[in-house]
């Protein structure tokens, strides 16, 4: 089992940025990748970053690509998100996920609101 503990979020101007943290704990010698989710009233949950924990290999959905940095600390067991150029249609609860053994993101933070004003 992992536990994630998300932090960061709030209400944010559009054009500004923020910041995002999940920090794992528990199995985390078994992680294999995490990545941040996103869903919108009335939308499905949709993956907008990931990071693979061996590699680091990175993944980004066209919706934040360019304004969007993933990053892992392996130390702190922790991924941090940077979304800047906020916009709008960014606003959305976020939610940490993580992978172990190569598996599905079958672990979830509890989630975080980000919300964008214009």
């Amino acid at each position: 089992q992992v536990l994630l503990v998300e932090s960061g979020g709030g209400l944010v101007q559009a054009g500004g940025s923020l910041s995002l943290s999940c920090a794992a704990s528990g199995r985390t010698f078994s992680l294999s990748a995490m990545a941040w989710f996103r869903q919108a009233p009335g939308k499905e949950r949709e993956i907008i970053a990931g990071i693979t924990w061996s590699s680091g290999r990175t993944y980004y959905s066209d919706s934040v690509k360019g304004r969007c940095i993933i990053a892992r600390d392996d130390a702190k067991n922790t991924v941090h998100v940077l979304m800047s150029s906020l916009k709008p249609e960014d606003s959305a609860v976020y939610y940490c996920a993580a992978s172990l053994d190569g598996g599905s993101y079958n672990y979830w933070g509890q989630g975080t609101q980000v919300t964008v004003s214009r």
